[in-house]
C-alpha cells in the first residue's frame, strides 16, 4: 500500500433542513507532505470532533480501488481526491485484510488501524447526493481510521510498511459490519 494523494480540507458553512452547519468533509489534494499529529491531522478542520478526530481517529485512509465502484454510480461527478473526507488516499487499503491493531511504518510515522468509519449525512452533502449514504454502508469500502503511535510528516508516494499484525482482531470490515446493524440512516 501506499499513499497517491494528502488531502487537507478548510471548514464550510452549509444549510442543511434549514439549519447552519459545519463541515470538514470538503477535502482536497495538497501536493505536498502532511503532519499526523496525535489527535489530528495538522491544518486539517475538523468540526465534529465527537465522531472524528482524537487518539483513536487521527488520520482517515481511504483506498483509491474503492472510488471506482461509486464513480460508476455517479458518472458525472467530479471524483477529487479526498471526495470521501479522507487525509490519505491509499492506492490499495483492504479493510478485510486490514485488523484492529495492526501497525504500519509510513512516511516518518507509525500509525495503528482503529476503527471503521460510519457514513452521515456531511458525505452525502459532499456527493450532492444523499443516495450515497446507503449506498456507502452497503459495502465494506468504509475506509480506516488510525491512531498515530509516533508523529511526523506522510507525502504523496510513502509506503505502508506493516510493522505489527494482529490477526486474533476483528478486521475493519468486520467492525464495520457490526456498525452498520445499529445504524440509523437521516
Amino acid at each position: 500500500m501506499k499513499i497517491v494523494s494528502t488531502n487537507i480540507g478548510e471548514q464550510k458553512k452549509i444549510n442543511w433542513k434549514g439549519k447552519e452547519v459545519f463541515t470538514g468533509i470538503f477535502k482536497y489534494k495538497v501536493g505536498k507532505p502532511i503532519f499526523l499529529d496525535k489527535e489530528e491531522v495538522k491544518g486539517d478542520t475538523i468540526c465534529n470532533r465527537e465522531n472524528h478526530g482524537g487518539i483513536l481517529q487521527a488520520v482517515y485512509g481511504y483506498s483509491l480501488k474503492h472510488y471506482d465502484y461509486f464513480k460508476k454510480l455517479y458518472p458525472d461527478l467530479n471524483f477529487e481526491m479526498g471526495i470521501f473526507g479522507e487525509n490519505l488516499t491509499i492506492d490499495d487499503l483492504d479493510e478485510t485484510k486490514i485488523h484492529q491493531g495492526d501497525t504500519f511504518k509510513v512516511g516518518e510515522t507509525i500509525l495503528e488501524a482503529t476503527v471503521q468509519r460510519d457514513p452521515c449525512y456531511k458525505l452525502g452533502i459532499r456527493f450532492n447526493n444523499m443516495k450515497i449514504v446507503k449506498q456507502f454502508w452497503n459495502t465494506t469500502f468504509c475506509g480506516v481510521y488510525f491512531k498515530v503511535i509516533q508523529i511526523g510528516f506522510v507525502k504523496d508516494g510513502d509506503i505502508f510498511e506493516q510493522i505489527k499484525s494482529c490477526p486474533q482482531n476483528p478486521t475493519i470490515a468486520n467492525l464495520y459490519v457490526v456498525a452498520k446493524r445499529t445504524a440509523t440512516f437521516e
